[in-house]
């Protein structure tokens, strides 16, 4: 049996560990990429204005250069897949050069839905549960031990905009950090919609994301870390 010293030790060795890898507004942002380097991204789909806002976003990337590209969806959102697939067609219809040699330009990676629209809290725990497991068997699993090429991560970049299926890839993200493995940096940018006040995922996330983006002003009043950068989407 263990000992309560030894119990307490272990605790506090993980509260150290998880204060050492939360960002903090003091650290310096790493060095920006070269223009030639390329960098995978991982997109969070949260369905309806969700999706449309931050498809608006990736629309303004270049795609040559943050590739491959993984879209993330819950469980059922099959207008979300229908969207990101006509976004990826018409780039590469409108693209004056294609590498045709690489037919993995993009993925979609379905994962169950953390909580289902008005559904109970006393149910919503083992359907968070269930999409909590499915997130560490893709941002954790997979890449240790099925990784592609030489490159190693379940992605560079991770977007988010929302919903709540989103806070569980977060802890999925945060695992490989607390475990010393790759990680994606996490940007969150809040909805346009979110005016007044921050959202849930919004203040949830907010001390743990790597990038934390409004685009209403009001928003920063708190004088909490956080960037504006005006009008995105």
């Amino acid at each position: 049996m263990l000992s309560p010293s030894l119990v307490f030790l272990s605790l506090l060795l993980c509260l150290i560990r998880l204060y050492l890898i939360i960002p903090t507004p003091t650290v310096d942002r790493q060095r920006r990429r070269k223009n030639t380097d390329t960098c995978s991204l991982a997109v969070f789909l949260g369905s309806g204005g969700h999706t449309s806002e931050i498809l608006t976003l990736v629309s303004a990337v270049n795609f040559s250069r943050y590739t491959p590209r993984k879209y993330i969806v819950s469980e059922g959102d099959h207008l979300s897949v229908q969207k990101a697939a006509a976004l990826e067609l018409l780039r590469f219809n409108n693209a004056s050069k294609i590498d045709v040699s690489n037919n993995e330009q993009y993925t979609i990676l379905t994962i169950p839905r953390a909580r289902q629209v008005h559904q109970s809290l006393l149910s919503t725990l083992p359907s968070a549960v269930l999409s909590l497991v499915a997130c560490l068997y893709h941002v954790v699993l997979v890449p240790m031990f099925f990784p592609k090429g030489n490159k190693y991560g379940f992605a560079d970049a991770l977007l988010l905009n929302g919903p709540g299926t989103c806070f569980v890839l977060c802890i999925a993200v945060y695992v490989n950090k607390f475990l010393g493995l790759p990680a994606p940096k996490i940007i969150y940018v809040e909805s346009f919609a979110r005016v007044q006040s921050l959202s849930l995922s919004g203040r949830l996330l907010r001390p743990f994301v790597d990038r934390f983006i409004v685009q209403w002003p009001q928003l920063l009043q708190d004088r909490s870390r956080g960037e504006y950068h005006n009008w995105l989407v």
